[in-house]
């Protein structure tokens, strides 16, 4: 009997959920297609016939999650109305932050990368990844770079050494919150050190309370 695209969306949907939560209990390696069936409630003939492969698989769960991303456009459009770049790319980092402490999703997926050992049978997975970060971090220096015309990046910084304390920044701060167990408020306590830096670009020095 030939099934519906409901039901084949409604199975699809079944293994992504179920590929997540094995994924995030034993990591990707670890979890065989054979268990992810059956935490589906599908067959493995079920998922090849959605996904070729666990790597797929993963991918698409990347996919799905929406990290977010620089959008370059939109920062055109800031320049050319004469905006606040810096002020715009302090309001996108903040929102990265509070979307990562909002979404469950969005924070199983980065566990899981960070847990991850990319050994060869992740080749194509880590190429992948590698390519959206290349992208983010090519954004991110081509909007300091805007900014550092504007005359809105203050000396000594660069956009270079600018967009290096920012991944640092976030990434420090979203590894110990997710790998240490939550122990901290990630939105308040991050967005306060988030400030004091954007503060320091602008060459100001900003009053933010202690946590």
């Amino acid at each position: 009997m030939r099934r519906t695209k409901a039901e084949a969306a409604e199975t699809r949907a079944a293994i992504l959920v179920a590929a997540e939560k094995m994924f995030f209990e034993k990591g990707v390696a670890e979890s065989t297609l054979e268990e992810i069936a059956a935490a589906a409630g599908v067959t493995r003939g079920a998922i090849y016939w959605h996904f070729d492969s666990k790597v797929e698989l993963f991918l698409e769960l990347y996919n799905a999650a929406r990290l977010p991303q620089i959008n370059v456009i939109d920062f055109d459009r800031v320049e050319e109305d004469g905006g606040d770049l810096i002020g715009t790319l302090e309001k996108v980092t903040l929102d990265m932050l509070a979307g990562l402490e909002a979404d469950v999703s969005r924070q199983r997926i980065v566990t899981i990368l960070l847990r991850m050992n990319f050994t060869s049978e992740f080749d194509k997975l880590q190429a992948a990844i590698e390519t959206i970060k290349d992208e983010h971090d090519s954004s991110l220096l081509e909007v300091l770079r805007k900014a550092e015309k504007a005359g809105e990046l203050a000396r000594p910084w660069t956009p270079e050494t600018a967009a290096r304390s920012i991944k640092w920044l976030m990434k420090g701060m979203c590894w110990e919150w997710l790998l240490g167990r939550r122990t901290f408020p990630l939105n308040e306590a991050g967005s306060q050190c988030i400030s004091l830096l954007f503060a320091a670009f602008r060459g100001k020095c900003a009053a933010v309370p202690n946590v």
